[in-house]
């Protein structure tokens, strides 16, 4: 059993129905995600960063949360079907987009996988193919960009070519939703965030605000991008852990995407 299942991870359940000191485990028992859009597959992202703003220190998110942020990513990461980021997560830290033994007992016993399937999405860099991201029973996906390099994965990974030097959100979305995928989690980089935040193709975003004022330059949650793609969220949840806080936002016309 994970070490994140054996800590007591106490949190402050602020809106909606407010209750003190329940455990995170329990407070996400009626986690669910809306119905997906008619024509793709749903899209979350989840990001801590600083009160700043900020979604890394010295390079990686990893300080930016507490142990029960970790935790909370796991129960987000179960509830999709497929997780993915970008090229520069996998190379700042390999990438680890597994639910942990429990939670993967959970989706089996659920008829699922037991973990979500891997995505990373690659312009025309190169990128390595030998870190722990390609190893596992999980399923991957490795989306690159027309003149990419790369022409052989390890077994167990699928590679997609996109015809555009960078992958289009929409392209990779239909492509997920041809081999079954309904949901999918982005857990950064903030190129993209900005990509699928530009295509109009975020419908819910959860944030950890962590208790960090780090005055950087450090990138953000999401990259300055063209004007023009401003969406208007909607609060959903809002939990406290310490001085953490855990939100929750819903994107697109109210109704549009669930309750």
């Amino acid at each position: 059993m994970s070490s994140e299942i054996e800590t007591s991870h106490r949190v402050d359940r602020l809106w909606p129905d407010p209750a003190l000191a329940l455990e995170l485990d329990d407070a996400m028992a009626g986690f669910s995600l809306p119905a997906s859009p008619p024509d793709r597959p749903l899209v979350a992202i989840n990001m801590v960063t600083s009160i700043d703003g900020r979604a890394q220190i010295d390079g990686a998110a990893e300080g930016l949360g507490s142990r029960a942020d970790r935790r909370l990513m796991r129960l987000y990461r179960a509830a999709f079907d497929a997780v993915g980021s970008g090229a520069g997560t996998l190379r700042a830290t390999g990438v680890w987009l597994r639910v942990g033994d429990d939670l993967a007992a959970r989706r089996a016993g659920e008829g699922r996988s037991p973990n979500p399937v891997g995505v990373v999405i690659a312009g025309s860099t190169p990128l390595p193919t030998d870190g722990g991201w390609f190893e596992g029973d999980e399923r991957r996906i490795l989306v690159v960009g027309s003149s990419n390099p790369v022409t052989e994965v390890p077994s167990g990974t699928e590679l997609l070519r996109s015809p555009e030097e960078r992958p289009d959100p929409g392209w990779v979305l239909s492509c997920l939703a041809e081999r079954g995928i309904a949901c999918l989690l982005l857990e950064g980089g903030p190129t993209l965030n900005a990509a699928f935040l530009a295509a109009g193709l975020i419908d819910e975003v959860y944030w950890t605000i962590g208790a960090n004022l780090l005055g950087t330059d450090a990138l953000p949650m999401i990259t300055p991008i063209e004007v023009g793609a401003a969406q208007q969220g909607r609060l959903v949840s809002v939990l406290r852990h310490e001085s953490e806080l855990f939100l929750r936002y819903r994107f697109g016309a109210p109704g549009s995407i669930g309750p």
